[in-house]
């Protein structure tokens, strides 16, 4: 899929909801009351009904979308928007490509981003695993001053996926729970610098090697953590580049997003993959969004 391509093919509103029934309904449309096969289309009313339980809905019904205002064809170019920006794309801008007012892209980019969540598969073969500090510069602080920033842990598999999460410290109780969660049992090794926390997470089935980063050692032959320094790096250019800032209480949906593109990067059918990833996770509203702690 590329941009023009999108254009001609979802040219109105009926082609957008076509494509998302299908995506939704493979099988084809089931009452999402009763489940019943027996549905009726109300083309009219862009609704379908269902003849046992005489239950109205559609497509975007209990969805991200749920009682969407916008266009299905905006909601379709922000989604490629989102996913096919190695960068990603700010709110604002957005809002300015697609014609809406500020706050309705905010709203509609953590939306996109609430749906875009990666499987919880463990993560196996060669790990690396890194813990990085995201946020801005603070003038007059101090080089050491951390407030403002907050931490993130890494785990990404050489020629994998990656598993990206905010964690509280760099204790070895927190490292080592991130470890559990994201890493099988049965990896073949993991690498990580010489931080204390990271002290026996190896065992008789992963061996555990470390970097000396200190020592300004960078690599070991195959030991190093330069691949999780690089997804850091692509991270934090998006965050500078593109955002200019993430608040510590949404960090978690854009390191959901950025996982979600990384975890794609070579799959050549991502933008289907997310709609279909969006038509199924359940609504977030405006009230959620700005309450959640």
């Amino acid at each position: 899929m590329n941009l023009l391509k999108l254009v001609d093919e979802f040219a109105d509103e009926d082609a957008c909801r076509g494509y998302l029934e299908t995506l939704r309904w493979p099988n084809g449309v089931a009452c999402l009351r009763c489940g019943s096969m027996d549905v009726t289309d109300l083309p009219k009313r862009s609704l379908f009904q269902c003849s046992d339980c005489r239950y109205q809905f559609s497509v975007t019904t209990d969805t991200i979308m749920h009682d969407t205002h916008l266009p299905l064809r905006k909601w379709l170019v922000a989604t490629y928007l989102i996913i096919e920006g190695k960068k990603s794309i700010s709110a604002r801008q957005l809002g300015r490509t697609i014609n809406v007012a500020y706050k309705t892209a905010w709203h509609l980019c953590h939306r996109i981003r609430e749906a875009l969540k990666t499987p919880d598969a463990l993560l196996s073969g060669v790990i690396e695993v890194d813990e990085s500090w995201i946020g801005g510069a603070s003038v007059g602080r101090g080089r050491h001053y951390m407030k403002n920033k907050s931490l993130v842990a890494g785990a990404v598999e050489r020629g994998g996926d990656v598993r990206l999460k905010h964690v509280p410290s760099t204790s070895k109780k927190v490292l080592h729970e991130f470890i559990g969660d994201n890493i099988s049992p049965e990896a073949e090794a993991i690498y990580t610098d010489e931080w204390p926390g990271y002290n026996d997470i190896g065992d008789e089935n992963t061996r555990h090697e470390t970097i000396n980063h200190s020592e300004k050692e960078y690599a070991r032959g195959d030991v190093h953590t330069n691949t999780v320094e690089g997804v850091w790096a692509l991270f934090k250019r998006g965050v500078v580049g593109s955002f200019h800032g993430v608040s510590r209480k949404h960090l978690e949906r854009y390191l959901d997003e950025f996982e979600y593109r990384y975890n794609n990067r070579e799959n050549p059918y991502i933008f289907r993959d997310a709609l279909r990833e969006i038509v199924h996770a359940p609504r977030l509203t405006w009230d959620d969004l700005v309450t959640q702690s």
